[in-house]
């Protein structure tokens, strides 16, 4: 399966690993995954190894899981994915490279990844889950609509034992006569 994604200024295309410079270069800065639970820290293997698995799943016919490279004019900013989850629910995720920071790249990536989950997919519940002191992407989250649920527990990164309140924001999009 291949697909891409086109919005106002961006590009959104299938992770996969000849993409490892430029994801490694953002993946590999603490500041930039300092609230990833799952990226924080990855090592050069663990980098390679998410993106093979990515573009693993890309040659699935009906992938779980879709990892989108984020391009601007060409240039690799950033990762979006939409991973489907119980029947009818995707939860949606991002990560920009910190100099792409606050220009809009992100809600732009959000809200194609937010259609394309709803239009092509045909999910009727978003969620996004992100760490309580992360307040760009809690502001991101309600851009594109989604509500806070309120604290969902705790997360803690599994590379410093760092403990968190999490967040869960989620979007129903199902007609109140279901």
């Amino acid at each position: 399966m291949y697909v891409e994604i086109k919005t106002k200024r961006l590009l959104l295309r299938p992770l996969r690993p000849e993409d490892f410079p430029n994801v490694r270069q953002y993946i590999g800065d603490p500041e930039n995954t300092r609230f990833m639970l799952f990226m924080q820290n990855f090592t050069k293997d663990e980098t390679r190894q998410f993106l093979s698995e990515a573009w693993a799943e890309w040659q699935m016919d009906q992938p779980r899981l879709y990892e989108f490279a984020v391009m601007l004019s060409g240039k690799h900013i950033g990762i979006g994915s939409v991973s489907l989850e119980e029947e009818n629910t995707a939860e949606l995720g991002w990560i920009l490279n910190k100099d792409y920071w606050k220009r809009g790249y992100g809600v732009e990536t959000a809200l194609a990844l937010k259609k394309f989950a709803v239009d092509t997919l045909c999910v009727l519940r978003l969620s996004a889950h992100c760490d309580s002191r992360n307040e760009s992407s809690r502001r991101l989250m309600e851009k594109i609509g989604l509500e806070t649920e309120g604290p969902n527990g705790t997360r803690t990164y599994p590379k410093n034992g760092e403990t968190a309140e999490e967040l869960l924001y989620t979007l129903n999009l199902r007609s109140s006569a279901d």
